[in-house]
C-alpha cells in the first residue's frame, strides 16, 4: 500500500463565495443529487449535536457530521462534518447570526484535508434546497407568483437569489420583519437586485400571509407565532426553512413534506411539537425526495408545508465541488506541516 503524506487546505469565504458566484442552477443540481443519494441509502447522516448554554439561552452551535458515499473503496466520496454557531445577538452588533466552518475528510484515510469557511456554504445550500422544494412541490399546481419572505436576514437574500437564479419570478414580493430597519434594508436589496416584482413591506406576518401563495420563512424564532389555520385559506405553498415558526395546528391542517423525517421531527421544530400533539407522524405526506421520484403526490387544494432540517450531506456535497474548483484553479492555500508527527517511531 503506497503511503501518501496527507496535505491540509484553508479555503477562506471569498474563495467559497467565488467559487459558487452565478452558479444558482449548478448547485441546485448538486443539492438535487446530494438527495437522491441520501434516499437510496448512500449517506451517513447522523442526528445534528445541539451545544446549548446555561448562561446563553439563545445561542447554540450545531456538529452536523456526515459522509457521502462514492464508490466501493469511498472514490469520490467524502466524510466531514460542518461546526456552526447561531447567536442570535450578534444581529443587534451589525454581525451576522450564524458562522461556521466545514471540514473536509478523505474517505480512504481520514485525514482532514480541507477547512471551509461555512455560512456561504450553508446559505447556499438552504437556498437551493428550498429553491427546489418550490420548484418540485409547485409542479401540478398554479405556478406562485406573488412571494412573502417573513425574515430579512441573510438566508432570505440568499434564497431570494437561488429562487431568481433558477428562473423563478414573481409580480409581486413582500418583506416583513419584527425589525423595520431589517425589512427596509432588504426591500432596498430586492430594488438593487434589478427584482421586478412589485415589492411591498407589510407591518404585520399575517398581512403578508394573506398576501403571498409562496410564504418563505427565514426567522430566529426558537417558538412558534403564527397560530390561526384561517391565514392560510388560499392555500399557499410554505417554504417552512426556520422550522418553529408555525404553531401545530397549522402543521396538521396542511400537507407536510420534510427533507428527512427523523431529523426534521425532533427539537421542538413545528412538525415535532404537532407529533407531540397527536402522538403520531400521520400528518408527514412524505420526504422531498419521494415527491422527485413519484412516490408521493402534491395536492393542488391544500396548503404545502416543505419544513428541511438541514442535511450535513448536502452541505457536504456543495463544499467537495467548492474544494474541487479552488483545486483546479491552482488556488489552494496550503498550510505546510500541519500533519507533524507523521512517523510512527519517531527520527
Amino acid at each position: 500500500m503506497t503511503k501518501h503524506n496527507p496535505t491540509f487546505s484553508v479555503i477562506s469565504g471569498r474563495q467559497v463565495q467565488h467559487a459558487l458566484s452565478g452558479q444558482e442552477k449548478l448547485v441546485t443540481e448538486i443539492i438535487e443529487a446530494a438527495y437522491h443519494a441520501h434516499g437510496e441509502g448512500r449517506t451517513v447522516n447522523p442526528p445534528s449535536y445541539f451545544l446549548q448554554f446555561p448562561d446563553r439561552p439563545t445561542a447554540r452551535i450545531i456538529a452536523l457530521p456526515a459522509s457521502l458515499g462514492g464508490g466501493e473503496n469511498g472514490d469520490d466520496g467524502v466524510d466531514g462534518l460542518k461546526w456552526i454557531s447561531s447567536f442570535p445577538e450578534n444581529v443587534a452588533s451589525g454581525l451576522p447570526r450564524a458562522s461556521a466552518v466545514l471540514i473536509l475528510n478523505d474517505p480512504r484515510t481520514g485525514y482532514p484535508y480541507a477547512c471551509l469557511e461555512s455560512s456561504i456554504i450553508s446559505a447556499s445550500r438552504t437556498a437551493a434546497s428550498a429553491a427546489l422544494a418550490a420548484d418540485r412541490l409547485s409542479r401540478g399546481r398554479t405556478r406562485p407568483t406573488k412571494v412573502g419572505f417573513v425574515g430579512t436576514g441573510l438566508i432570505a437574500r440568499y434564497l431570494h437569489t437561488y429562487l431568481a437564479g433558477t428562473d423563478w419570478s414573481f409580480d409581486e414580493v413582500g418583506v416583513h420583519d419584527l425589525s423595520a430597519d431589517h425589512a427596509a434594508g432588504f426591500a432596498d436589496y430586492l430594488e438593487r437586485s434589478g427584482e421586478s416584482g412589485r415589492v411591498t413591506v407589510h407591518d404585520t406576518v399575517d398581512e403578508l400571509i394573506r398576501a403571498s401563495d409562496l410564504v418563505v420563512f427565514a426567522t430566529v424564532a426558537g417558538t412558534p407565532y403564527v397560530t390561526d389555520p384561517e391565514l392560510f385559506a388560499h392555500h399557499p405553498l410554505v417554504l417552512h426553512v426556520s422550522l418553529r415558526d408555525l404553531a401545530p395546528e397549522i402543521i396538521l391542517d396542511s400537507v407536510n413534506y420534510v427533507d428527512d423525517v427523523e431529523h426534521c421531527l425532533k427539537a421542538n421544530t413545528s412538525p415535532h411539537l404537532a407529533e407531540q400533539l397527536t402522538g403520531n407522524r400521520d400528518f408527514i405526506a412524505g420526504t422531498l425526495h419521494d415527491v422527485m421520484t413519484g412516490r408521493a403526490s402534491v395536492p393542488t387544494d391544500r396548503t404545502v408545508v416543505f419544513s428541511p432540517f438541514g442535511l450535513g450531506v448536502l452541505d457536504l456535497a456543495v463544499s467537495a465541488h467548492v474544494y474541487d474548483q479552488v483545486s483546479r484553479g491552482g488556488d489552494l492555500q496550503v498550510v505546510e506541516d500541519f500533519f507533524h508527527e507523521m512517523n510512527r517511531y519517531g527520527g
